[in-house]
């Protein structure tokens, strides 16, 4: 039996979209697809979460965005990075891995240390 999706942890969903454009532009459902996919289905980001989380990232100039047609041939909005959204993930990706480290070093400990 699968483990069920994990809730996102606040401020998450804004570096994965992110990080989801890296390598090219990607309309919202393939955002929402390679986040699924690339955490094996552990992370579901829901359509309530993700449209207004892209709107968001673009009024603050993350990402740009165009319309084009989608692979079956639907319009579709296409999100791109913007240089801005490159540093504001390279600074996210440093907090995360620091953040993600110390909790680590938490949920490891055996013994509190006697200070």
């Amino acid at each position: 039996m699968s483990e069920p999706a994990l809730e996102l942890v606040r401020g998450t969903l804004d570096v994965l979209i992110l990080k989801s454009l890296v390598w090219g532009p990607l309309h919202g459902y393939a955002v929402a697809d390679w986040i699924g996919r690339t955490s094996g289905g552990a992370l579901l980001v829901e359509e309530g979460a993700l449209y207004p989380a892209l709107h968001r990232l673009e009024r603050q100039e993350l990402l740009a965005a165009s319309w084009g047609l989608s692979e079956n041939n639907r319009r579709a909005k296409y999100y791109t990075l913007t240089p801005a959204g490159r540093e504001r993930l390279a600074a996210d990706t440093r907090s995360w891995r620091r953040y993600a480290e110390a909790v680590a070093k938490v949920l490891g400990a055996e013994r509190p240390e006697v200070a």
